[in-house]
Formats: structure tokens, C-alpha cells, sequence
């Protein structure tokens, strides 16, 4: 292999080998966030590293066989397979919940967060606990998957244990995994990146908990020798699945399902898969409509649950409209890199009308392997540095929000906040015509050409500085402009809802 390929990576020592080649290390710079190390159930000996791409496809960074499976043995595969990659960590690893394998990941990569593969504890579970009851398995998934906060997966263990005090009493494997909870269960570890687009995902029946590289190629039989002339088929293949997405990503434009201006926005930057995922989570926002709790004046606090829905679970988001941060309480994008529907509902309750660039991951986007997702982002975003237009375009509309909010309260408020709002639309109507004529407005002071004795020179620098305050004048009140008709539009609907509501009251009372 090094033969063909001179930057190709090996190690060897008392019968164990890993190896790395260039290709791992490339795709480790852009998608090393989160890793996998799996040990074959198929092959014991056989060992590798693996993560997800843009499209949230399996790729390798490193693999090998060991000659045990002692802590030593995976410190040294671990060190080499950190040397190969630069010696920079990944913020998550997941790996089987095997004891040497915590202590080896304690050692070599103390700065990644550790997680034990959850289908391999649900697999190991219902393995040795075959003789429990008919409802323990549904309860027990139940508790893992169906929790949304420590305290409830802490409350829903001990409903279990309670339960089950026959199956519990001195059960050492219960004790432990409970023990261990920390590295397993998803209420824990949902503020860390792990990279998986399906959140709510459960195990299946019959699965051993992660991919295996080499799926399809080899067997319980196959020798070390045939392993090795399958190697770069395994690769080969991996690679042509990643082309094939990156064609059908490039040359297919995904349906859109709202005439929202930011799926459209999220269509062009993201991957399908990552589009898909994206939409799904737009297309809620529907349904899960924000209510505000708070707003103390640098961040609002908002309520966001299923409407309609009795009994449904209900997130908190915080958002700062200054720095157009959302923080939610289910962690979804910190999870997956993916911005949830709690946080897209409450853009929507603020008019927030395209992503903004920190929900954006390039990691996830067409462009993933290559340039920088700021420059792909101009067409749609704002500049999300602090200048003064980002400042004023800030501040504008969130005192704009404020005033949509009074103006939807009834219907004189409504009718009056209308008038005004066609008033100022008119102003700054009038305010880019006078621009246009000669006029530039500038920090409160209007500046004209200067018909006096001047030079040639002065005069067309004059000009250049005036044409210059002009375009960008121009470009403020394109924003206002675009602002204004889209806190127009919302009041439109909020008269609308109210008119629904003013029809439904007087029905009732007719009734």
C-alpha cells in the first residue's frame, strides 16, 4: 500500500498493525468532529476508526488488528491513529461500552467527550434480561428515549426500578449500566456534537450497534489475507457512494414545501440529506407555534409546544435578538448541527427571515470539502459582523417585532399601527427619491456638490465619495424597505387570525 501511496501511515508492534493513508487524514480535516471506534463482532481483531460526511455517510479515518484487546493495546492504536491524524481531537467519540476501550479513550483523548453506543446497552440488556416481563422492554426504551430532561430520565428510572423491584434486586448489570448513564443515555450527552441527522431514532431488533467498515466484503471465515485484498475495495466503495451524493446534491434541486425565503436559502447551501432534515424541521413550525414568556430587554423567553396537542411536551428557547442566538432546551442543534423547530418557530415569531450564518454548519453544507461557508452565505444573510449597518439592521427590527406585537393586540391598535407603518413606508419612499436626485443623507446632515471654485480633481473625488454614501444609502433602505413590507405581511396575518377569532366568539355567543 505505502508503494502506491508514499504518504501513507503504519504501525507496528508485537503483532498488532494499524494504518492510515492521506485520504483518512484529508477527510479527518473536514469532518473529524465526531468519531466511531468499532470493534468488529464478525473479525475481534480487526479494529477501525470511522465518522460521517456531509451527507451523513460512513467514512474511515484509520484502522488495523490487534493482537488482544487489553488497554495497552488500544492506547497504541489510539496514539498512532492520533499521530496519523495530526494530533487533533475530536470533540465526541463513541465506542462500545468495553472497559479497557474507556480507559484507553481516558489516556489518549481526555479532551473528547466519550459515549458508550447506545444500541450496544439496549442489545446487551434485553440479552440478559430474557426472562423479564412483557412491558419491561417497552418502559425501559421508553425511559432512555422518551426523556427530555435529567430530572425525568432520573424520575422515569426510578418508576422502573419500582416497578421491577424483583428484577432489579442485586443485578449487578442494571446497577452498572445505571452507573454509567453519563456515557449512554441521550438526556446526558445532548449538548455535545455527535453528527446524527435522525435524532429520535431507536434501536432495531437485530443490530449490532454501529456500521462495520467492511459490511458485505467479509465473514466470520475470511482469513487476515483476503481482509487485506478487500481493503480498498471497502474503500472504493465508500468513496463512490460520497461522488454519487455529491451528484445528486449538485444537480437536483430539492422540492420546496413552504414559500418561506429560508428554506430556500437552506435548499441552496445544505446537502440533501441535510436539507431534508432541515425541512422537516421548518415544515413543524406549523405546528409548534412560540408563545412568549419573558423578555427583560436582551433576551426573550418563548414557550414552544405541539399545538393542540394535550399533554405534549413543551421546550424553552432563549433568544437574543441582538446576536440572533436561540438557544433551546432540547439541544438539537448542538446534538446534530441541525437547528430544531423550537428555535425555527421563535425566528418565525421574530420575523427572522433567513438563517442566520451560526446555524449554518459547514460541515453539513454542499460546500463542506472546499471554501468557506461565510462567502456562501452573502447572497442570503446579512454580514453577521458588528458595523453599523448589522447594528442598525439588528436594532431596526427588533423594535419593529415590538411594535408588530402591540399593533396585533386588537383591532384600533391594529388599524392605527397599519396607518403609521404605510406613513413611515412613504418617508423612507421619499428619502431614497431625494437620494436619488443629488441628495445624500449622512449622520443626520445632508451633504450637496459644491457648485463653487473647485478643481477637476476635487470635484469627481467629491462625486466618488457622494456616490459611494449614495449605494450604500441606497442599500440601507432597500433593508427598510424589505423589513417594513415583511412587518406588514405579519400584521395582515395577525389581523387575519383575530378576524377568526372576533367570527368564532360571536358564533359562540349567538349559540
Amino acid at each position: 500500500m505505502q508503494a502506491n501511496n508514499p504518504s501513507f501511515y503504519y504501525a507496528i508492534d508485537n503483532g498488532s498493525i494499524f494504518w492510515a493513508d492521506s485520504a483518512f487524514a484529508i477527510n479527518y480535516t473536514h469532518f473529524g468532529d465526531t468519531v466511531t471506534l468499532h470493534v468488529s463482532h464478525r473479525l475481534p481483531s480487526f479494529v477501525s476508526v470511522t465518522g460521517l460526511n456531509h451527507h451523513g455517510q460512513p467514512i474511515i479515518f484509520g484502522c488495523g488488528f490487534l493482537h488482544s484487546h487489553s488497554s495497552v493495546s488500544y492506547v497504541w492504536f489510539l496514539q498512532n491513529w492520533l499521530h496519523a491524524m495530526s494530533g487533533k481531537y475530536p470533540l465526541s467519540i463513541t465506542t462500545q461500552p468495553h472497559h479497557h476501550i474507556q480507559i484507553a479513550v481516558s489516556q489518549v483523548l481526555p479532551q473528547t467527550r466519550h459515549r458508550f453506543c447506545t444500541w450496544d446497552i439496549i442489545r446487551d440488556t434485553r440479552d440478559k434480561l430474557r426472562q423479564s416481563s412483557p412491558t419491561f422492554d417497552k418502559e425501559f426504551l421508553e425511559c432512555v428515549y422518551e426523556t427530555d430532561t435529567v430530572d425525568e430520565f432520573e424520575s422515569c428510572w426510578q418508576a422502573l426500578v419500582d416497578g421491577n423491584s424483583s428484577l432489579f434486586a442485586d443485578n449487578e448489570w442494571l446497577q452498572s449500566i445505571y452507573n454509567a448513564r453519563h456515557h449512554w443515555v441521550p438526556v446526558y450527552l445532548k449538548d455535545t456534537f455527535f453528527g446524527e441527522l435522525d435524532t429520535t431514532s431507536r434501536p432495531p431488533e437485530e443490530d449490532d450497534g454501529s456500521i462495520f467498515f467492511l459490511d458485505g466484503y467479509v465473514n466470520e471465515t475470511t482469513s487476515i489475507q483476503s481482509l487485506v485484498k478487500h481493503y480498498e475495495s471497502a474503500v472504493a466503495s465508500w468513496h463512490e457512494m460520497e461522488l454519487k451524493a455529491d451528484f445528486e446534491t449538485a444537480t437536483t434541486m430539492p422540492l420546496l414545501k413552504t414559500p418561506s425565503p429560508m428554506e430556500k436559502q437552506a435548499a441552496n447551501l445544505y446537502t440533501g440529506r441535510a436539507f431534508l432534515k432541515f425541512q422537516e424541521e421548518l415544515v413543524e413550525t406549523l405546528a409548534n407555534p412560540a408563545t412568549k414568556l419573558e423578555d427583560n430587554g436582551t433576551v426573550v423567553t418563548y414557550r414552544v409546544a405541539k399545538f393542540g396537542g394535550d399533554g405534549q411536551k413543551a421546550h424553552i428557547v432563549k433568544f437574543n435578538p441582538f446576536e440572533m442566538k436561540a438557544i433551546c432546551s432540547c439541544h438539537m442543534f448542538e446534538f446534530s448541527g441541525i437547528i430544531c423547530r423550537h428555535a425555527l418557530s421563535v425566528f418565525r415569531a421574530q420575523n427572522v427571515l433567513t438563517l442566520p450564518s451560526q446555524y449554518i454548519l459547514k460541515r453539513w453544507t454542499k460546500d463542506a470539502k472546499r471554501g468557506d461557508v461565510i462567502a456562501m452565505e452573502e447572497e442570503y444573510l446579512p454580514n453577521n459582523s458588528q458595523d453599523p449597518l448589522t447594528v442598525r439592521y439588528n436594532n431596526l427590527r427588533h423594535e419593529a417585532m415590538k411594535f408588530v406585537e402591540q399593533g396585533a393586540k386588537s383591532i384600533p391598535i391594529y388599524n392605527e399601527a397599519l396607518d403609521a407603518l404605510q406613513v413611515a413606508a412613504k418617508k423612507v419612499a421619499a428619502s431614497k427619491k431625494q437620494s436619488s436626485h443629488g441628495c445624500v443623507i449622512s449622520n443626520g446632515e445632508t451633504d450637496l456638490l459644491d457648485k463653487g471654485h473647485q478643481s477637476r480633481g476635487e470635484k469627481e473625488k467629491k462625486i466618488r465619495e457622494l456616490t459611494s454614501e449614495l449605494d450604500d444609502t441606497n442599500q440601507r433602505c432597500e433593508g427598510y424597505r424589505a423589513n417594513l413590507l415583511a412587518v406588514l405581511r405579519d400584521m395582515e396575518e395577525q389581523k387575519l387570525k383575530l378576524s377568526v377569532k372576533v367570527q368564532n366568539a360571536r358564533l359562540s355567543l349567538k349559540e
